[in-house]
């Protein structure tokens, strides 16, 4: 069977399952290039397709998900879904009625699916789904913490185990508890939505004058420049709460904003999120803690966009009776796709294959394609072969940033060695030129590093379980490595690394291994290929773009080396080129 996986919400995206096996995924933002799109994914299905070689009459089925009436309502008013679309992402200014919409939009979210909200949008979802040549295909439409729990269980890689989705909302719940075992998918326990704690976080976040839905990792990180609060003192432990393996809030998700505004009042914004982030920890950590002991599973598989947080992810690694932890890579809204061509072939008989150890599952681009970017834009570039991984280990040694684009696109919100930024990660200054000219971002989002594994078990003072490969967990880092990383480093002394094996054949691979030989250290400060804001590149053009934008010092692309514009060259001379030695050639 070829089934397509879709979703037409908030990171909107589609993924082709083929014979059981994921073979293509990418979400709408990289193609439409506006982050976290929304709009029903035409662009990536025709990706998948083409990535895939497959024809739309040769799609079996496409799967959604979520039927709640706020997506209901979205699909009769789509100008209010554009119009908070905006809003959310600080594009337009809240209109007269904004807060009175959004409390609104609060309370739909937390309804379940109606009978009518059902048939607007099975309706609405094969109409867009026939309108991109897929009429040959069913369709069919799952729950959303089920697509979420799927996508979790089935790319473990765990025979069993205990399955947490913590999400905002989706279908009227919040988070669902499921035991999987023998390929069957059983829901134990959920939270309906009214209790929800990434609303609770959202609120948090907009309050710090941040984006919902996109800015919490930012909460994360400035609640460590806090000093800490003592529990008995921190007043946000009694507006969410685990009671077993429910979460409990002290007021419904949509009437939540006044508790917190008031907290708030009284707090510094560093204090607010420590607090913020401490209530979210103790109450996930709980909930989970009381799902093990009640199924019985040692082992963890975790999704949802609360499981984003990497401080939560190591505080349930941490706990004494977990074996091992596992987090979807993709792990919000954005996954859902996945988790729908899960649970349709899954429900059709087949079995699932979920690989996930590279996650280059998006386009690519050939030499000429390069080429035809470089040459666009008049660059001068050298064909550095299979010596580019040692001609870019020498610029990293050297101090210079470089811009590293390679394969086939990541799946998912981590840069993955596909599309990243590369620098030394023993150098402070470094990830200060970063932050404020070339990522420009806040100053105290830490940047995190990719490391060979054999290093990693020697730097990493709690690295147990399953080696992370998604970055989607944190480590401490012990004290006696912490100037070799501390340009990754957050200032609590953990980092949420991406441990490549030390066999890895690619590229990026390669590449660890050439640090390694001139550094001494097989690790390297790794942030995704786009400026802040903007969506991970796609393209070689675009790729080209933010060379000629940003400052970066050198682009790796293909088997290019290509160094950047400054100065005379960003008049118009023409850039240099370098050789595989690290030989400057003037052209």
């Amino acid at each position: 069977m070829n089934v397509l996986g879709v979703w037409d919400g908030h990171d909107s995206g589609a993924v082709l399952l083929t014979g059981g096996r994921l073979v293509a995924a990418v979400n709408e933002e990289r193609l439409t290039r506006r982050k976290l799109e929304y709009r029903f994914p035409v662009a990536s299905i025709r990706a998948c397709l083409k990535l895939a070689g497959v024809a739309a009459h040769d799609v079996h089925m496409v799967a959604g998900c979520t039927l709640e009436v706020s997506k209901a309502l979205g699909r009769l008013m789509p100008a209010s879904r554009e119009r908070f679309y905006l809003e959310r992402r600080r594009q337009a200014e809240p209109g007269a009625w904004g807060g009175l919409l959004h409390a609104a939009q609060y309370r739909a979210r937390e309804s379940g699916p109606t009978w009518w909200s059902r048939w607007i949008i099975e309706r609405g979802f094969h109409h867009d789904v026939v309108s991109v040549g897929l009429d040959r295909a069913s369709v069919r439409l799952f729950d959303h913490h089920y697509c979420h729990a799927v996508a979790a269980a089935y790319a473990s890689g765990f025979p069993s185990c205990v399955v947490v989705t913590i999400d905002g909302l989706g279908d009227g719940w919040a988070s669902t508890v499921s035991v999987f075992r023998n390929s069957r998918l059983t829901r134990v326990d959920r939270t309906p939505a009214r209790d929800s704690p990434g609303v609770f976080f959202e609120h948090v976040t907009a309050l710090l004058n941040l984006r919902p839905l996109e800015d919490e990792g930012k909460v994360m990180a400035l609640a460590d420049y806090a000093a800490p609060v003592p529990d008995a003192r921190n007043p946000l432990l009694s507006v969410l709460t685990a009671d077993g393996m429910r979460f409990r809030t002290s007021r419904p998700g949509h009437a939540l904003n006044h508790v917190l505004q008031r907290h708030h009042w009284f707090s510094p914004n560093e204090q607010f999120a420590q607090m913020a982030q401490r209530a979210l920890e103790r109450a996930s950590v709980a909930l989970v803690q009381h799902a093990v002991e009640t199924t019985g599973e040692s082992r963890v598989a975790l999704a949802g966009g609360v499981a984003s947080n990497v401080k939560i992810n190591q505080a349930i690694r941490h706990l004494a009776c977990v074996e091992d932890v596992s987090v979807f890579p993709h792990m919000g809204d954005g996954g859902l796709a996945c988790g729908a061509a899960i649970a349709a072939v899954a429900e059709a008989g087949e079995r699932p294959s979920i690989e996930l150890d590279d996650l280059g599952l998006g386009p690519a681009f050939d030499e000429a394609e390069i080429r035809d970017a470089l040459d666009n834009r008049g660059l001068t570039l050298t064909h550095a072969g299979g010596t580019l991984p040692d001609a870019v280990a020498d610029l990293l040694a050297e101090g210079h940033v470089v811009l590293w684009f390679q394969g086939r696109m990541e799946y998912g919100p981590r840069a993955l060695g596909h599309r990243s930024i590369l620098a030394r990660p023993d150098r402070p200054d470094l990830r200060h030129r970063l932050n404020l000219i070339l990522k420009r971002r806040v100053w105290y989002q830490p940047f995190c590093p990719s490391i060979l594994e054999t290093d990693a078990r020697l730097a990493l003072a709690d690295f147990t379980g399953t080696p992370n490969r998604h970055m989607t967990m944190a480590y401490t880092v012990r004290p006696d490595w912490r100037a070799a990383l501390a340009g990754v480093v957050s200032i609590d002394g953990t980092c949420r690394p991406q441990i490549v094996s030390d066999l890895d054949p690619s590229p990026y691979g390669m590449l660890l291994r050439a640090v390694r030989s001139r550094l001494g250290c097989g690790a390297v400060l790794n942030t995704s290929f786009n400026i802040h804001g903007s969506p991970l590149v796609c393209t070689p053009a675009q790729a080209v773009e933010i060379l000629v934008a940003s400052g970066a010092d050198w682009l790796a692309i293909g088997p290019f080396l290509v160094e950047g514009l400054r100065g005379e060259a960003a008049k118009g001379v023409p850039a240099r080129g370098t050789s595989a030695s690290g030989a400057v050639a003037r052209a």
